[in-house]
């Protein structure tokens, strides 16, 4: 049963992972750029949701409650003030902007909350499930973690599929200039975007603290950097590949660190991502597109 413990590990890690990746790749998909910022929204949403419990004794459903509501309000604030003057910019500026961006996040979550780790409480206890007669052990957060995840990614799938604002999306991302000559209101599409990528990230800063509970300005970092690795080994751009590639990222990291090493885990991720993008260029589940010059 230890095979199978460590696979149910990896489910979870890869779930929060998924979470991540779904904001990188419905940015990415719909405003064709990498906000490299996400992470930093992460780690707040995890603080909020960690005052909201342990200083105003918020219930933990309305802790995460209020953090989407931060998160989502931060996203719109950024998109707003950071990247809709650089809508025709050149790539490149987009882009140091994005780390820009992430540096004064960082910065001020040190000048409010300063660099002392804190200890972030489960939202929903240590408690574990026991199956076959106790060999293989689920806890709650485990649980809870993998249901949310698919609860999300269901949702996020029929809101683009079947709404009047998904299918407003999916036009923006094949073709802006098109779709505001049908009236779509792209501006507001792509804030849209950012708020709901935004929100899951405060989700995913309470699930990954919950599993690890230590909780720093630095919190998002590696994570953010994962899960952006997550969304373009699935496919940045899908969100069945970000999906994918969340679970698949959770699952390798946990096996290296059980049958490799742990201080090799990392390296043993990206290298399998290099591998993987040299055999398909656009990722998992990725299409790759031709640009006309």
């Amino acid at each position: 049963m230890t095979f199978l413990n460590f696979f149910i590990s990896g489910i979870s890690l890869g779930s929060i992972y998924a979470i991540i990746a779904l904001g990188y790749t419905m940015v990415y998909g719909i405003a064709k750029m990498l906000n490299f910022a996400h992470g930093d929204v992460i780690m707040v949403g995890a603080y909020v949701c960690f005052y909201m419990v342990v200083r105003y004794e918020l219930p933990p459903f309305l802790g995460v409650i209020i953090a989407m509501a931060v998160c989502t309000m931060l996203g719109i604030i950024v998109e707003r003030l950071a990247y809709k003057p650089l809508r025709q910019a050149p790539s490149l500026a987009v882009l140091i902007t994005a780390i820009g961006m992430s540096y004064f996040l960082q910065n001020t979550a040190l000048l409010l909350w300063s660099s002392n780790p804190k200890v972030f409480p489960s939202i929903i206890g240590r408690g574990s499930f026991k199956l076959f007669d106790g060999e293989l052990s689920v806890s709650h957060i485990t649980a809870l973690t993998i249901g949310v995840c698919l609860v999300i990614m269901a949702a996020l799938t029929l809101f683009v599929g079947k709404t009047k604002m998904g299918k407003a999306m999916r036009a923006c991302s094949e073709d802006k200039g098109a779709a505001q000559l049908m009236g779509i209101n792209v501006n507001a599409t792509i804030s849209l975007t950012f708020a709901i990528g935004s929100g899951l990230a405060a989700v995913a800063g309470a699930l990954l603290c919950s599993a690890y509970p230590t909780l720093m300005p630095t919190t998002g970092a590696l994570p953010g950097i994962k899960a952006f690795t997550a969304a373009v080994f699935g496919g940045i751009g899908s969100i069945p590949g970000a999906f994918l590639g969340g679970l698949m990222l959770g699952v390798i990291e946990i096996f290296a660190k059980a049958y490799i090493s742990s201080q090799l885990s990392d390296a043993v991720v990206f290298g399998v991502l290099i591998v993987v993008l040299l055999v398909k260029p656009a990722g998992l589940l990725g299409k790759m597109t031709q640009e006309k010059v």
